[in-house]
């Protein structure tokens, strides 16, 4: 038996003996058997990795989403697996994929980012959740190849680890299975706290909440941000003063509830407040407001889809957490870069990560490489149906901490046949409502 690596030095040698012998005019006496190594190396060569297919998959989540993957087929057998799932525009995405294979068929699916500019500046019209959400699905695929064929995990591609593990944190919002990838909601609030103190038990050290109850045909913020701020005070009692607690808002409040809601649980010392209004990039100045005018911590991001986006968060510091969404923002590489920025003016990063365990993957490999990639979200690995989707699946955590993967590439693969028993479903999307029938956001 023989490993990739040693196949590949094999090669190699054989090619630089067979040189050798030529420049010094040298016959070969085996000329059989230099040849059946030459044709060898060729095959096995990274450098001689091209891509021939790509063939996308819609997969019903089994709640209000379809997943959407993407998978690249290259001449060697080496299959790349990568995830652009966006809520409510799957099928978008999937068209979005299929338009860059004529570009990519015979590519090197090594050249990562002349083959990522290309995609990203080459149709003119660029950007957008579901232009970068196809873009990031091919990227991700293409570094899942790359880590197969060189027989290493990618985080070790991006320059090693950084810390020897990533920690986690997980959503408060189900209890326990119905049926196959179906839960029971928490019915009570007591039940909710039950199991706010048994993840603690468990070893999780911070978990996030929504904290900004809006009922779809009823906004009312102020009843939002009494219930808000009563919420998060009975769950601060119940795990006590050192536990991380995250106060989600989905950007549901307008900049005076935002603001209101933000000085009022100060005193519940939250991690920080997610989405506390539409913090994102054409809505600076509405950053800037809430950032003068309250002093919890503050993070947002995963609606934004370039690392152009983020500039004017980081380097004003109108936020103290952005949170990327690997599967929105570019791929891998656009996330190591965007944390490279962040970093520079101390800005901590949490990728945004409800998607699969592709996603969740994906993020962990940069995680790992990342100095201020200090805490991953959970979206996956907490329901069997991934092990049958992702043959067996391969997220190892405990006690509210990942470990780093070491198979090579993203680390798992598509079950093909169990993707197509769960084709996509049109989902209807949410609407928020004042009571007056104005939609307001979500």
């Amino acid at each position: 038996m023989i490993d990739r690596r040693s196949f590949l030095t094999t090669g190699f040698a054989a090619t630089a003996l067979a040189a050798h012998r030529r420049a010094f005019g040298q016959a070969d006496d085996d000329s059989t058997t230099s040849l059946g190594l030459a044709h060898t190396q060729e095959k096995g060569d990274v450098r001689n990795l091209r891509i021939t297919d790509l063939k996308t998959f819609l997969v019903d989540a089994g709640n209000d989403e379809n997943y959407v993957y993407v998978k690249i087929y290259t001449n060697q057998g080496i299959t790349g697996l990568g995830e652009g799932t966006l809520s409510a525009k799957g099928s978008a995405v999937v068209a979005a994929i299929m338009e860059h294979k004529r570009y990519l068929l015979g590519k090197d699916p090594g050249e990562i980012e002349r083959l990522w500019q290309a995609m990203f500046r080459g149709p003119r019209y660029r950007g957008g959740p579901v232009l970068m959400s196809a873009l990031s699905a091919v990227e991700i695929a293409l570094w899942d190849i790359l880590g197969q064929a060189v027989g290493l995990p990618i985080w070790r591609l991006l320059g090693g680890k950084a810390r020897d593990k990533v920690r986690l944190y997980c959503h408060e919002g189900f209890l326990e299975r119905i049926s196959h990838r179906k839960k029971r909601r928490l019915k009570s609030l007591e039940e909710e706290l039950e199991l706010w103190v048994r993840k603690k038990e468990e070893g999780w050290t911070c978990i996030k909440g929504g904290f900004f109850p809006v009922e779809s045909q009823a906004v009312d913020f102020r009843k939002s941000i009494r219930e808000g701020v009563e919420h998060l005070a009975a769950v601060r009692d119940a795990v006590g003063p050192d536990f991380d607690i995250i106060a989600e808002l989905h950007g549901k409040a307008n900049p005076l509830a935002a603001i209101e809601f933000c000085n009022r649980i100060e005193e519940f010392n939250p991690l920080w407040v997610e989405e506390a209004t539409q913090l994102e990039s054409e809505v600076v100045e509405e950053a800037r407001q809430l950032r003068q005018q309250t002093r919890v911590p503050l993070a947002t991001g995963e609606r934004l889809t370039s690392r152009y986006d983020f500039v004017p968060l980081c380097n004003e510091r109108l936020v103290d957490v952005i949170m990327p969404d690997i599967v929105h923002c570019g791929g891998i590489l656009e996330m190591k870069k965007i944390a490279t920025l962040a970093e520079c003016f101390r800005v901590d990063v949490s990728p945004h990560n409800p998607q699969s365990e592709v996603s969740t993957l994906a993020s962990l490999h940069v995680c790992m490489c990342t100095p201020n990639c200090t805490l991953l979200e959970i979206g996956s690995g907490q329901d069997p149906f991934w092990n049958d989707l992702f043959h067996g699946g391969y997220f190892r955590y405990e006690k509210g901490y990942a470990f780093a993967p070491e198979r090579p590439g993203l680390g798992i693969d598509l079950d093909e046949s169990v993707a197509a028993k769960y084709p996509y479903q049109e989902k209807d999307f949410g609407v928020h409502h004042f009571p007056d029938g104005s939609v307001t956001d979500r």
